[in-house]
């Protein structure tokens, strides 16, 4: 019932990815800012759960513009599953989603092409530009060879989720690109 509760206030009417009856099943992650956990759901059941995650040093934030170091609230979807140097592991989310791109053209922090660009990236099931004010390359990642210890005792990244190495690898083996990625 929380869970719901949650949902309705994030503004997603049942589950991710439709209406009640089809996302019964549906499968989708929920980042949980305040506990530092990532969840994996099946519909409303917890699948399984990666705590000590790190978020944006700055925290979070709705309106999150380049550099700002925080972690975008909403809804978006998995565009991508990479290696990568740095984080060993790159979950990339289709930030900024079209919504924020619309808020934010009509509260004046973004001009109509910034909006087009990222609306044209959205239809083509393209990442949206990074180079926009609300910033990009959002996702969820590894530590790669960064220190245990600060992942462990701080929110470090600059507006990603940060999990340990080991549960990236786990989690890689549960998602799949298109998925809903809640985070609250």
């Amino acid at each position: 019932m929380l869970l719901r509760i949650g949902l309705l206030l994030l503004g997603l009417s049942g589950f991710p990815g439709g209406g009640a009856a089809a996302g019964l099943d549906a499968e989708w992650l929920l980042v949980d800012t305040s506990q530092l956990t990532l969840s994996v759901m099946q519909g409303e059941t917890v699948v399984a759960v990666y705590t000590g995650i790190s978020i944006g040093r700055d925290g979070t934030t709705r309106v999150k513009s380049v550099g700002d170091r925080r972690t975008p609230l909403g809804s978006y979807k998995l565009a991508a599953i990479r290696d990568s140097e740095r984080f060993y592991r790159f979950l990339v989310l289709d930030y900024p989603s079209l919504g924020d791109a619309t808020r934010a053209y009509h509260s004046g922090r973004i001009e109509a092409a910034s909006l087009a660009a990222i609306r044209s990236a959205h239809e083509r099931g393209r990442q949206p530009p990074a180079s926009t004010p609300l910033g990009g390359h959002i996702g969820i990642h590894g530590i790669g060879t960064g220190d245990a210890r600060v992942h462990e005792d701080y929110n470090w990244t600059d507006g990603c989720v940060a999990l340990a190495n080991e549960q990236i690898d786990d989690l890689v083996g549960r998602v799949r690109p298109g998925m809903t990625v809640v985070i609250r």
